[in-house]
């Protein structure tokens, strides 16, 4: 009954005052990112959280959440019709949309995508009312070792899953720690890796280093492949809905892609991209003639989809109840947070019910948005592909600059967006994972602090991080993660050498 109360009280918040236009202009802005291939919801975040410094903080989260999984919605439009994914997470969706587009079943395809976003959106919210508040209270039992413990196991899941290569994922989370520790310590107020700059003494600020290596590398890699790109031409959009004997095996498909996306959601350290190749391999996987996939399957596509957009709405469950991000998204969210005053973690539930409970009505109040948006205007959205990117790029690059710059009214905030831009370039030039740079910067600072409390807690001693149960668990499931990634990297190599053999 306190939950209903809450709630109630979180959707008076979210319509009231410009809270409502916020979630329009957030879903909206959100379903445009989606619909441009390459930009993707981190870029998109990112780029927007500098113009929510005058908002209050509920009206920020409002508007950074709706472009979020409204990006997730728009993703699709590009990898049925034209087979590219708006962002990497629709990738699996390419797999059997744009067969289905080609044997005139456009509209289908993007109709079941929009249903099984709504109902993985819709299911992972309400798996955010009931488990966020129990979350919410074992997470006060945490004291600084499990915090260390539960960032290890963050670190431990981006370094083994982000990436081709375990090296690469350990050299990114590292040179992602190295990048939290400069600046003052938070504990002692000693200035470090300043290097006699003034400007390092407060450390890089998240806003630059977000938006240079997702945003402005992302430019940079979609400038260079579509900048004299001819427009697209699609196929007419129809018949929405699927036959009479696809509604069975497409409910199944979104049931499990639901509870696939929730499940990952909640886990620190994956990606929305890992829960949808694990749907679609589950649907290949229980499928009475899995020779129908990669030729038209329409599982194919509702089944990634749910688990794509059940994914963003359960990411935010360890940020809320926790303050860990799950993705590098979740972390511009995390970032937003605390530029707003606000402290991610377990006591957020309880001194800002309004807060917390706005936000997660507006988030039922954007998914209808979408769903409106998705399934009437689907002709309009698939259009804006044929603007051209030589119009867009100046337009983005110059919104990114001011608002880099108006962080501090510096320009070497300027100075370090550009510079982590051609970093995250030439990162991903050699297929060196970015995400694990993003979040072990977020999660380096949480590192440090819980690490130092916790030693001077226990005079300097690791060997209590083990005798606490909870502590304990969890560092056995980070050794267990780098384990079984070390394992899976040894395999993988015996199978290439078996091959060339």
């Amino acid at each position: 009954m306190e939950t209903l109360d809450y709630l109630l009280q979180g959707f008076e918040v979210a319509t009231s005052g410009w809270n409502l236009l916020y979630a329009l202009i957030g879903v909206t802005f959100g379903q445009f990112i989606g619909v441009l291939p390459g930009l993707g919801p981190t870029a998109g975040t990112a780029l927007l959280l500098p113009l929510t410094f005058g908002m209050t903080p509920v009206s920020a989260v409002i508007m950074l959440a709706g472009i979020y999984y409204g990006s997730m919605y728009g993703g699709t439009i590009t990898s049925v019709l034209i087979n590219t994914p708006g962002e990497s997470a629709s990738l699996m969706t390419c797999m059997d949309g744009y067969p289905m587009a080609r044997q005139g079943r456009a509209g289908t395809a993007l109709g079941v995508a929009a249903i099984g976003s709504f109902i993985g959106g819709l299911i992972a919210l309400f798996a955010l009312i009931l488990v966020g508040p129990v979350i919410a209270k074992q997470a006060l039992k945490f004291g600084p070792p499990e915090y260390f413990s539960l960032v290890v196991v963050g670190l431990a899941l981006l370094i083994g899953l982000m990436g081709k290569s375990l090296v690469r994922g350990l050299i990114a989370a590292l040179f992602g720690l190295t990048l939290a520790f400069i600046g003052m310590d938070q504990l002692t107020g000693s200035i470090r890796f300043a290097f006699g700059q003034p400007k390092l003494e407060d450390g890089f600020e998240f806003v630059s280093v977000a938006m240079g290596l997702f945003g402005l590398s992302e430019i940079f890699i979609t400038a260079e492949e579509n900048l004299n790109a001819q427009a697209h031409k699609f196929p007419k959009i129809q018949n929405m809905m699927p036959r009479r004997d696809e509604w069975i095996p497409t409910l199944k498909a979104i049931l499990r892609g639901s509870g696939i996306g929730l499940l990952l959601g909640m886990v620190p350290g994956t990606n929305s991209t890992i829960s949808t190749i694990l749907s679609y391999t589950v649907e290949k996987k229980v499928a009475k003639d899995p020779s129908r996939f990669g030729k038209g399957a329409i599982e194919g596509v509702a089944g990634p989809e749910t688990a794509n957009n059940a994914f963003s709405g359960a990411a935010l469950i360890p940020l809320f109840t926790l303050g860990i991000p799950s993705s590098p998204v979740v972390a511009v969210l995390l970032g937003a947070l605390i530029m707003h005053g606000l402290t991610p973690g377990p006591t957020l539930m309880q001194k800002n019910p309004e807060f917390i409970w706005g936000v997660i009505a507006s988030m039922f109040i954007g998914n209808v948005i979408l769903l409106i948006m998705n399934l009437p205007l689907a002709n309009v959205w698939a259009r804006i592909t044929m603007i051209p990117f030589k119009i867009l790029l100046p337009n983005i690059l110059i919104i990114m600059v001011v608002g880099a710059y108006s962080l501090s009214n510096s320009l070497f905030d300027v100075g370090a967006m550009l510079a982590f831009g051609i970093l995250g370039y030439f990162m991903k030039k050699v297929e060196f994972p970015l995400a694990p740079v993003l979040l072990a910067f977020v999660l380096g600072k949480i590192l440090e602090t819980s690490l130092i409390k916790s030693l001077t807690i226990f005079s300097g001693s690791f060997l209590p991080f083990f005798q606490r149960p909870i502590s304990a668990t969890l560092l056995g499931i980070a050794f267990a993660i780098i384990a079984f990634s070390l394992y899976l990297g040894h395999k993988n190599k015996s199978i290439g050498a078996d091959t060339e053999i």
